[in-house]
């Protein structure tokens, strides 16, 4: 693993999805801690968490995973990747991570945000037996195409930048080697899910992190993207436990309006944060998140 990209000392926990997938799952922090559950992005891996579990570790139990096809998970064939396995891989970590009757405040970026809310729409009687709160950062309820930015474009063109979107995510998909330096890749994850005044470590970390996802779950959950998550939105009716939403000002890849949505579908909103980064705010302004973590973490815990 890349230096940027270090964690603390962890141990791990064996975690079967309903299929049989390995979720490659471990646990920082003292076991005795109250419980953070992070779930990542689209080709990323729990790494992208780094600041977070570094500073929450110090003082609560964090449980981070990788979802399949990503990081050190296992890469299932074709037709196992969908909000249906999202939602239910994320259940299965609960499950394996908590004691009976135990709750954590779980954490999402980007598609783990949509993760969250898939296991909401899917696990409804499930979210007050494992939530005391959630937070969705960087995240969308769907139509997911349709709001990418990599270029100005007015909102009665947004079928073009739905267009975009597709040829982006194709590309995505398409890279043939993992963990492969590809300039025009490399660009195109500066440009959509970094900042414009994001230190170079941000790139370096973005970089790795998309050449490093399997070409399968690139691939696959790329398909999902185009499929499934194309003018559908993901219902959050049942998300009844306090949640916090944070959004990038300068997000070009789920812009600052899914923010304003999820706020606005969200039954029991905690808190909304427009933080002046891009996509990465986890990332790019870690000190920010961190703290509101806390606040809900303090909040959900007492």
């Amino acid at each position: 693993m890349a230096a940027h990209l270090l964690l603390p000392a962890s141990r791990d926990v064996d975690v079967r999805a309903a299929d049989g997938t390995h979720l490659h799952t471990r646990v920082f922090g003292p076991e005795d801690g109250y419980p953070i559950v992070l779930t990542h992005g689209f080709v990323c891996a729990m790494g992208i968490w780094r600041e977070q579990i570094i500073d929450l570790s110090r003082d609560h139990k964090v449980i981070a995973f990788d979802h399949r096809g990503h990081g050190r998970s296992g890469v299932p064939g074709r037709g196992h990747y969908s909000l249906n396995h999202l939602a239910a891989d994320l259940d299965a970590v609960l499950e394996a991570t908590l004691a009976p009757g135990q709750r954590a405040v779980i954490a999402g970026h980007s598609m783990g945000g949509m993760a969250i809310g898939a296991w909401s729409e899917r696990y409804p009687h499930r979210v007050p037996d494992r939530a005391d709160g959630v937070a969705l950062i960087n995240s969308s309820t769907g139509d997911v195409l349709r709001q990418i930015k990599l270029l100005s474009a007015p909102e009665r063109l947004a079928g073009g930048r739905a267009a975009i979107g597709r040829r982006v995510v194709r590309h995505l998909g398409a890279v043939p080697a993992p963990r492969a330096v590809h300039k025009p890749t490399n660009l195109l994850v500066s440009r959509l899910a970094v900042g414009d005044d994001a230190h170079p470590d941000v790139h370096a970390v973005m970089h790795h992190l998309a050449t490093s996802t399997s070409r399968r779950g690139r691939a696959e959950y790329g398909r999902m993207l185009l499929e499934t998550m194309d003018r559908k939105h993901i219902r959050l009716d049942a998300l009844v436990v306090p949640t916090l939403v944070i959004g990038g000002q300068a997000d070009r890849l789920l812009p600052i309006g899914a923010t304003h949505r999820i706020a606005q579908s969200a039954p029991n909103v905690f808190g909304v944060v427009e933080l002046p980064g891009g996509h990465s705010t986890i990332l790019e302004h870690p000190a920010a998140v961190n703290g509101h973590l806390r606040a809900l973490i303090a909040a959900a815990a007492g």
